[in-house]
């Protein structure tokens, strides 16, 4: 299959291709989908998504629910490591960090970078990846860690 970063290259080019990429990676991994994001920007080290202010994701304050927010941070950091890990490493979320500081509504952003360099590596070890979601205006709403536990893939 080929790489989340080539699909992402191919298909974004073309008219409702960023629309077809974000339902691509929600098919492979559905739980995503409950979100409906939009994919804006993928290249290796940085990754962004939009969610949109809807009712399927509020909270009983009318805003944006503390695990839209932490899904969007895990699908953006998870598909940001994706497309930067070098061949032959894999990855795995390992824990997550959140701090909520204002009010989410609106269109939200949620942009992934790695903290560290990734590098290959013999054994594996942690990537923390930082996440920040912007609201319109952009303020940051919401700030999360998730730690990537990234390996050597099995030889076959």
């Amino acid at each position: 299959m080929a790489s989340v970063l080539a699909m992402w290259q191919s298909m974004s080019r073309r008219p409702l291709g960023a629309w077809f990429f974000s339902k691509a990676v929600c098919w492979k991994a559905p739980y995503f989908g409950s979100i409906s994001p939009r994919f804006v920007l993928l290249e290796p080290g940085r990754c962004e998504a939009i969610i949109h202010d809807r009712r399927r994701v509020h909270n009983h304050l009318g805003t944006v629910h503390a695990i839209a927010l932490c899904n969007l941070a895990e699908l953006t950091a998870g598909v940001m490591t994706d497309a930067s890990l070098p061949p032959g490493m894999r990855w795995i979320p390992k824990g997550m960090s959140v701090q909520y500081l204002k009010k989410a509504t609106g269109t939200l952003r949620g942009i992934a970078t790695p903290a560290i360099e990734i590098v290959v590596s013999d054994t594996g070890y942690d990537l923390p990846v930082n996440v920040d979601v912007l609201n319109a205006a952009g303020e940051k709403v919401f700030a999360a860690q998730i730690n990537m536990w990234l390996s050597p893939s099995p030889k076959r």
